[in-house]
């Protein structure tokens, strides 16, 4: 029996084609928003990423897991989407949010976070979401999110509160202006992808002070705007997935003693603990 399971952020989509419980191909595609993709886009994108990669194989199920899809009319534009591809299969979406708890707790009790383009956080008890926290979009909230912290430092460079040197380096890497971005972010489609691509800048300027203070905060923002909510945050594990918290991981160790928190997982993205939960 082969399984096909996915994993979307808003940047990009993890494709994994399990046969007969063994790993078969990994594909990447661009990522899938049912808030800035209709189901004929999605469809479209499919067929031209992803079928190409996968062959004549044959898929008997797909479990699909991505950002949006929390609600009942964008869990209904992603699955006819994936119903026009793979007829008269097994198909079940449902949001990364339960994806992450799935990868990170498997069957037991925990706090699940996903730290990536956006941010959210659940508790989950083992076999389905017992409470989570609102997602308020890069707008209006994903604290600690690549879009969150992307912003930061746009706004440290539009502000001219880098120092002269970190000014040198975003404008060699970058080579934009403020014209630019600001079309980037007000005028072109998926601003959060756009914000979300600084934090590399983040990434690899650690060796400055700002820098530092830019991760710090915005992690800590996420600390205590959402986890200090949750009473389980003092009485369970809290784990992480994302390329945001794997990137920081050391910012989040020390972040979880400083609120004597127990840290669990730490993963990159959730594809191997949903492979173990749904085929091993």
């Amino acid at each position: 029996m082969a399984v096909l399971l996915a994993d979307s952020g808003a940047t990009k989509c993890e494709w994994c084609l399990v046969d007969k419980n063994k790993r078969k191909k990994t594909i990447f595609t661009q990522g899938i928003s049912p808030y800035f993709l209709n189901a004929a886009q999605i469809e479209h994108l499919i067929r031209t990423e992803l079928l190409p990669k996968i062959g004549k194989t044959s898929v008997d199920a797909v479990y699909y897991y991505g950002t949006g899809c929390s609600t009942k009319e964008n869990i209904a534009i992603v699955k006819k989407a994936i119903s026009q591809v793979f007829a008269r299969i097994k198909i079940q979406v449902t949001d990364d949010v339960l994806g992450a708890a799935r990868a990170l707790c498997g069957n037991k009790k925990g706090l699940a976070c996903i730290l990536g383009t956006g941010s959210s956080v659940c508790f989950y008890n083992g076999k389905k979401i017992v409470t989570s926290t609102p997602g308020l979009g890069y707008v209006l909230g994903d604290e600690g999110s690549g879009a969150y912290l992307g912003k930061k430092v746009l706004q440290y460079y539009l502000y001219k509160t880098f120092d002269e040197d970190l000014h040198y380096r975003f404008e060699d890497k970058y080579k934009t202006s403020r014209a630019e971005i600001l079309e980037n972010i007000y005028k072109k489609p998926l601003p959060n992808r756009y914000l979300a691509s600084f934090a590399l800048f983040l990434a690899e300027n650690r060796d400055h002070y700002m820098i530092e203070n830019i991760i710090e905060d915005g992690l800590n923002d996420f600390f205590f705007t959402h986890l200090c909510k949750y009473t389980e945050s003092w009485k369970m594990p809290i784990s992480f997935v994302g390329g945001i918290s794997y990137a920081f991981k050391d910012v989040i160790k020390d972040l979880c003693h400083s609120y004597e928190f127990e840290l669990g997982k730490i993963l990159k993205n959730p594809m191997e603990g949903l492979i173990k939960y749904h085929v091993h």
